[in-house]
């Protein structure tokens, strides 16, 4: 299995949860968003709070958490982007 390493990018609330702004991670080139976002919470369980309103940014396209498979790259980034609270 091929792995890559990619920087995940935190905002508001998901930078809250985890204490970081940004990380470099390694994971499978080959890899749902569904099972990507479920790496992100294992490695900071208070994540899950987030899981029904995240959206996920590969090269700065939004992914909905799902089955569709994504092909991550070296040195791609991944935000995480929680629901912005408005007012």
């Amino acid at each position: 299995m091929n792995t890559e390493q990619v920087s995940v990018l935190y905002f508001a609330k998901s930078a809250e949860l985890t204490g970081l702004k940004a990380e470099n991670i390694t994971v499978p080139s080959n890899i749902s968003s569904l099972r990507l976002w479920q790496h992100l919470e294992t490695r900071h369980p208070r994540l899950s709070v987030l899981r029904d309103q995240v959206v996920l940014a590969v090269r700065q396209e939004y992914v909905p958490l799902g089955e569709q498979p994504l092909t991550l790259r070296d040195g791609d980034e991944v935000a995480v982007i929680p629901p912005l609270s408005g007012g």
